[in-house]
C-alpha cells in the first residue's frame, strides 16, 4: 500500500479547508477537492490515484524546482502517479475534482464477488 509518508503529508491534514473524504474503505479513499482562483495547497502526497475533474480548471503543480501547468475539462479523467506536490489555482474558475486514491492492487480473477456497487 502506498500513501502519505507521514500523517503530515496527507492532504486532509495539510489543507482541510480544500480536501474532504467522501468515501473510504480497505481498497480506496475518495477525496473531493474544491478551491477558488488564487488558492494554493501546502506540499502533500497522493498515492497512485485517478483524478476526475468536475469543472474546468487551470493549475500549477510544483515540487522542488519543477513546475507543470495543467488545464483540464470536466470529466477528463486522468491517472496520477504517486507524488508529492503543491498546487495553485492559476485560472479564472474554481477547481472541483475527485481523487480516487488506491490502497491496494488486488485481482478478483476467479473469485466470486458481489455484483454491483458496494
Amino acid at each position: 500500500m502506498s500513501g502519505p509518508d507521514t500523517l503530515a503529508d496527507d492532504p486532509i491534514v495539510t489543507d482541510p479547508d480544500l480536501y474532504r473524504v467522501v468515501l473510504e474503505n480497505e481498497h480506496v479513499r475518495v477525496l473531493e477537492y474544491r478551491d477558488k482562483p488564487g488558492d494554493a495547497t501546502h506540499t502533500h502526497h497522493h498515492p497512485d490515484s485517478v483524478m476526475i475533474p468536475l469543472a474546468h480548471f487551470t493549475r500549477r503543480l510544483t515540487v522542488d524546482d519543477r513546475h507543470a501547468e495543467v488545464t483540464l475539462e470536466p470529466l477528463a479523467v486522468r491517472w496520477l502517479d504517486a507524488q508529492h506536490h503543491r498546487g495553485e489555482n492559476i485560472g479564472a474558475t474554481p477547481t472541483h475534482a475527485l481523487f480516487v486514491e488506491l490502497k491496494d492492487h488486488r485481482s478478483d480473477a476467479g473469485m466470486r464477488v458481489p455484483l454491483g456497487p458496494r
